[in-house]
């Protein structure tokens, strides 16, 4: 299935901005830098809804390392543009999720760029890696339960998972 003919619709909405003068590079559209920028925002957003909030990882000592990722820059990003990020859970294993992150372009309704992610939940205590707690392994599932009833695959390069 092409990109274009993706319904994101069901997806949550997990970041919104307008692009700034600051974001563009020499060639005039945004640099690759800010991309990374706005899909963490994504990933923030996304975690929210399952509950990883500034105040879980405070009370946990917890937190979420990013340990692979692949962005698609399908579209130029200029500046003025509002660009919205929507979420889709892909896979979850005991320490990981896999996410993919949709940007798109609110006056085109275009995919912009696209990012596919794996991240790991840590014991900031001890630096590494550390099962998710049930509470939010159980809202990552419904999150992935929900995703996987979509109509179409999500476009996943195919070399990672969680």
């Amino acid at each position: 299935m092409e990109l274009a003919a993706l319904d994101l619709a069901a997806l949550p909405l997990t970041h919104r901005a307008v692009v700034p003068a600051a974001y563009l590079d020499d060639m005039g559209h945004m640099n690759v830098m800010w991309y990374t920028h706005l899909f963490s925002g994504g990933t923030g957003g996304l975690y929210e809804l399952i509950g990883l909030t500034r105040a879980y990882w405070a009370a946990h000592q917890a937190g979420s390392f990013a340990l692979e990722q692949h962005l698609r820059y399908l579209k130029e990003v200029r500046v003025g543009q509002q660009v919205t990020i929507r979420s889709r859970v892909l896979g979850r294993s005991a320490k990981r999720i896999h996410l993919m992150h949709f940007m798109t372009l609110d006056d085109a309704a275009r995919i912009a760029a696209t990012c596919e992610t794996v991240a790991t939940h840590v014991d900031l205590t001890i630096r590494r890696s550390s099962p998710w707690p049930e509470a939010i392994a159980a809202a990552i599932d419904r999150l992935l339960a929900e995703h996987a009833r979509l109509p179409w695959v999500a476009p996943v390069c195919g070399a990672m998972k969680a």
